[in-house]
């Protein structure tokens, strides 16, 4: 298991989306991926978990993933939401 802490910085034009596609790119990878937020961590490739977690631009948070493809998956979600890639 990895974990990767990270201050979420996405360009505000991207903050209405940044749910679903954090969701997206986590069901990309066959891993299990949590993130965390103030003591409440839940599935990164569930849309109903991540809404409930209600992390906004410049929380600080934790992502944690277990399984084949954890680097990468670490990775890819850093890059999209510290705002280094933008879709």
């Amino acid at each position: 298991m990895m974990q990767k802490n990270i201050t979420i910085g996405l360009p505000k034009e991207q903050e209405s989306i940044a749910i679903a596609v954090t969701v997206q790119k986590a069901n990309k990878f066959e891993s299990k991926i949590y993130i965390e937020c103030q003591g409440n961590k839940v599935n990164a490739k569930s849309i109903v978990g991540m809404m409930s977690l209600g992390a906004m631009n410049e929380d600080n948070i934790a992502i944690y993933a277990d399984g084949a493809d954890e680097v990468q998956a670490i990775m890819e979600l850093e890059k999209y939401l510290t705002g280094e890639t933008a879709e």
